[in-house]
């Protein structure tokens, strides 16, 4: 049996956000309108603010006034077991920090007892997250720089990184207006 999901939404700077959580903890975080939006965020889920809800608003509050929180809602994270360690690497992440996912893939590497790991299989679970700013996948860039692989567009990514005072002269996107072309 599915536990029960409430959902509440968020207003920030660069969109509307949706949140929902069940009794366990926060489930997911995402942008309206993104690629892992769903289609219709409908009232069977149940219209309400739950403590973690309430948390998770005000660990956004604190966040997107461009300071790093103190604490972090309590998550229900949900995935296959590779998915789950890859998710675990990003929280490892520091604030106003990148890396990129060959060397994510490399750290599953070395901890799985591998030679190597795909990059690309690192991107796809990285793209399934969906405690999306909390769990901070927008730090994860590609080589040298290049801004790829973002769910809330590219243009959301560059405003996360520049928001947590990231060295964001580094980062390029030729498919991001306002972001330079090359590094």
């Amino acid at each position: 049996m599915v536990a029960k999901r409430v959902k509440s939404t968020y207003q920030s700077p660069l969109g509307l956000i949706y949140l929902t959580a069940d009794a366990v903890g926060l489930t997911e975080v995402w942008f309206e309108g993104t690629k892992n939006s769903p289609v219709s965020f409908n009232t069977e889920h149940g219209v309400r603010e739950t403590p973690v809800i309430v948390e998770t608003k005000r660990w956004l509050d604190i966040y997107f006034s461009g300071k790093r929180p103190d604490f972090t809602p309590h998550l229900h994270i949900i995935g296959t077991e590779f998915r789950l360690c890859v998710w675990h690497l990003l929280q490892q992440i520091p604030y106003g920090k990148t890396v990129c996912y060959g060397l994510l893939a490399d750290n599953i590497a070395k901890k799985r007892g591998m030679q190597s790991m795909s990059a690309q299989a690192v991107g796809g679970a990285v793209s399934h997250n969906g405690i999306s700013i909390i769990i901070p996948c927008h730090r994860v860039v590609g080589k040298n720089g290049h801004l790829i692989g973002y769910t809330g567009g590219i243009d959301r990514k560059y405003k996360l990184l520049q928001l947590e005072h990231a060295a964001i002269e580094k980062f390029f996107s030729p498919v991001a207006p306002g972001i330079k072309d090359r590094p």
